[in-house]
């Protein structure tokens, strides 16, 4: 090495994209017995893996999706695709978790309606989907059967699992359960028990599904279900993923183009003419504007929202995941969060962002505080951003420093 090359700055490859990739599905074909004791007589992951496994088969890296989320967490499957995975701006060459080092798995988990085993598998014993009759899932659950796919590819052991959200539950959930297995855990916008606000809002958003009449007791068609239902709790989810400042910012009081303002009322745009100016705020009769048709922004994102939800998710599916985030609480499982750590190995890095108002920080610095005082390996980073909870999800360079210095060198 010259003198010129020693003082090139150690910064990170330009980062490329993962491509193409390919969708597997992981059949494991004897009974697997859930936490609630109910049985399946056997089950399927749907999965995603980008760049190579070493020959140690040490360099693996698990993602973990959060509720609304899938495997495909990168690239794409084909060159006409609208956009790539979830975590695309994450995940690749180059990137915080760069492919070129890291062999990446992610799958759709247990319970889930992507490819993976839940309510709409056919059960092989009646011909019919499953629907109600599927067994409850639980996060160890979820977790449990990864661990399967994982001694399928017959890895040695995890380099780290990531996950945010509900993945961040996983990524828990892994460290305690298989401890001498996983080298790692980076927990993003996570908790280790769901508030009472939190259950309130999964509950709000079944209920919408349960009492729309199209639901019949999870028992619908394919292809059928309650479409509205389904598309009011990904409305209501969705508010709770984002904050009060990011949605004033993106939409504030703005009314789509073609709108009908409420006479004697002026938008951003233009002034009140004459004819409008003359006309009472409150007029005895009713006009285009007096309608419950979208009269803002943010009605037309959260209806598309909802719309383009029920094209890819299934109803019951929604019921089983929440509630599997509902009873998701290590203190309770274990007696405390101390006792809940104790056997976990792994380093962990939890990160936080301040706008987080589902999972607070206050949430995630009690994982943290519980692992040191189990004399465990733990740092905690809290992001200040005006995104809300999916701030885990948006590109971030600080975000992604923070990963990569984890992760460490080569």
């Amino acid at each position: 090495m010259n003198d010129a090359e020693e003082d090139l700055p150690n910064t990170p490859p330009e980062p490329g994209e993962v491509g193409l990739v390919e969708v597997h599905d992981f059949v494991h074909p004897q009974p697997f017995a859930f936490e609630s004791g109910q049985l399946l007589p056997g089950f399927t992951l749907r999965y995603e893996t980008y760049g190579r496994l070493n020959p140690a088969r040490d360099n693996a890296i698990v993602i973990c999706h959060a509720l609304s989320g899938d495997h495909h967490c990168a690239g794409i499957h084909a060159l006409t695709d609208s956009k790539p995975g979830w975590w695309n701006n994450f995940i690749g060459p180059g990137k915080a978790v760069d492919t070129n080092r890291f062999f990446v798995l992610c799958a759709n988990v247990l319970g889930g309606c992507q490819g993976s085993s839940g309510p709409l598998s056919v059960d092989p014993a009646t011909g019919r989907p499953f629907g109600l009759t599927f067994p409850f899932v639980t996060i160890r659950d979820m977790v449990r059967a990864q661990k399967l796919l994982c001694d399928h590819l017959n890895l040695s052991s995890l380099y780290a699992v990531i996950g945010g959200s509900m993945g961040g539950m996983q990524v828990l959930q892994w460290g305690i359960e298989y401890p001498s297995f996983v080298r790692r855990l980076i927990p993003l916008a996570t908790t280790a028990r769901e508030s009472a606000q939190a259950i309130a809002f999964n509950e709000v958003g079944r209920q919408a599904i349960m009492q729309d009449t199209e639901w019949h007791h999870g028992g619908y068609s394919k292809g059928g279900g309650p479409h509205v239902g389904l598309a009011i709790a990904r409305m209501m989810a969705h508010i709770t993923y984002v904050s009060d400042k990011s949605m004033d910012l993106k939409f504030g009081r703005r009314k789509p183009a073609g709108a009908v303002a409420p006479p004697g009322t002026a938008t951003p745009s233009r002034k009140p003419n004459a004819a409008e100016a003359a006309v009472p705020a409150n007029p005895a009769g009713t006009s285009a504007a007096y309608t419950f048709d979208v009269q803002f922004e943010v009605e037309s994102y959260l209806r598309h929202q909802g719309e383009s939800f029920i094209n890819r998710f299934d109803a019951n599916s929604y019921l089983y995941i929440t509630r599997a985030l509902d009873h998701f609480d290590l203190t309770a499982a274990y007696g405390s969060l101390e006792q809940a750590f104790a056997a976990v190995e792994a380093e962990t890095l939890c990160i936080a962002f301040t706008s987080d108002w589902l999972f607070p920080p206050a949430q995630n610095r009690e994982i943290v505080l519980a692992l040191l005082r189990a004399s465990k390996r733990a740092s905690y980073a809290e992001l200040a951003t005006n995104l809300g909870h999916d701030s885990f999800l948006l590109e971030s360079e600080e975000l992604y420093a923070l990963v990569r210095g984890f992760l460490g060198s080569p």
